[in-house]
């Protein structure tokens, strides 16, 4: 199959530090090429892969100095790419939609003339000062129509603010074998791993370990205009013993920490739409405990890889009974369901019925065109 995958322009593939999206759409295109099929890889210049890169930038927006909120620069990207791909031959493009810039994909796909899907990384609508002025006073619902959504989790799907056509779910995939499993037994410890934000709950975390009388290595980076937040709710409360703060932590840091935790915790306080950090535990063999939130109740089989909690007092009782589960069972399902093998098959699956959609539009289409011609 010829794929391409449109990249959004801020970042590149795969990042070298943070990026959600950039990361999974890393692993996708990876996995695709594997697979033998023919990708290409629309992205900034510095993005490394295994299939035929066509860079449409001289770095990434970012590193070139431009803010999250030029959307008119986004728009000039996203339309160069659509040129290319309108110019080559494609059986199917892939988009990915995660800031208010990529809403001008809206507009754009609806007169693509290729089958194609947009995945939806972060929830919508977006924060009104991340929209694109041009798409919020316009009717969405005349563009989002013609634009096959694909989301990443069922809760994701189930609670969008905009109408969206959905055409279905298919959950982040990891490569496992990037995530070794520790041969030593987990030492004493959990572990709470993130952006120090309170949607997060890393405060939640330390309210529950102190409960339980555990201790807590935090691991993570402070985001901004959360610095206030992070003195009073965190760092005041780091004492070097049963609370420990590891700060910022790389690859190979943060594998060692989720590989030697006793477990995972994740006391999210908002409905995030995935949650790639607690794949990432459990593919380690570390159990997750998270607030039944967000994907988590898609992602954490309760009593098998973690446990499902509805607020602090439920997560202390759980910390307690941690060692019922089996790290080996965690790693297992996060092979089964997880990885970026059955990622890309999903995909695969949504590509032909987005192919099958779109000849069958088009065909009832020039139908009635040839029932109104004259004859």
């Amino acid at each position: 199959m010829k794929i391409a995958q449109l990249a959004p322009p801020w970042i590149e593939i795969p990042p070298k530090a943070y990026g959600g999206t950039e990361t999974v759409l890393h692993i996708l295109v990876e996995e695709q090429v594997a697979r033998g099929h023919e990708v290409t890889l629309l992205a900034a210049a510095g993005s490394q892969t295994a299939a035929h890169l066509v860079p449409l930038t001289a770095h990434s927006l970012l590193e070139e100095g431009f803010s999250w909120r030029d959307t008119q620069k986004e728009r000039e990207y996203l339309q160069q790419a659509l040129n290319y791909i309108e110019a080559h031959d494609f059986d199917i493009v892939h988009t990915h939609l995660s800031s208010g810039g990529d809403m001008h994909l809206f507009p754009l796909l609806s007169h693509l003339r290729v089958p194609h899907v947009t995945t939806l990384h972060s929830n919508l609508p977006f924060r009104s000062e991340e929209v694109p002025p041009e798409i919020k006073q316009g009717d969405i619902a005349r563009w989002t129509k013609h634009v096959p959504i694909v989301a990443i989790s069922e809760q994701a799907r189930r609670h969008q603010g905009l109408p969206l056509h959905f055409i279905g779910v298919v959950h982040h995939g990891i490569s496992p074998e990037q995530y070794p499993m520790s041969p030593e037994p987990p030492e004493d410890y959990f572990l709470w791993l993130g952006r120090f934000v309170p949607e997060k709950g890393p405060h939640l975390a330390i309210q529950a370990a102190k409960q339980a009388g555990v201790p807590l290595v935090l691991a993570g980076t402070i985001s901004m205009n959360q610095e206030q937040y992070y003195q009073e709710m965190i760092e005041a409360q780091v004492d070097g013993e049963l609370i420990r703060n590891h700060g910022p932590a790389g690859y190979e840091e943060k594998l060692a920490l989720m590989g030697h935790a006793r477990g995972f915790l994740n006391p999210i306080t908002w409905e995030e739409p995935f949650g790639m950090v607690m794949i990432e535990a459990m593919a380690t063999g570390c159990p997750v405990i998270s607030f039944a939130r967000g994907a988590a109740p898609e992602i954490v089989s309760d009593g098998e890889t973690g446990f499902l909690v509805q607020n602090v007092e439920e997560m202390v009782q759980a910390i307690g009974r941690i060692d019922e589960i089996s790290r080996e069972k965690a790693r297992a399902h996060v092979r089964q369901h997880f990885s970026g093998a059955a990622m890309a098959q999903k995909y695969n699956d949504i590509y032909q019925k987005a192919i099958r959609n779109f000849k069958a539009k088009h065909q009832r289409s020039a139908t009635l065109a040839d029932r109104k011609s004259p004859s």
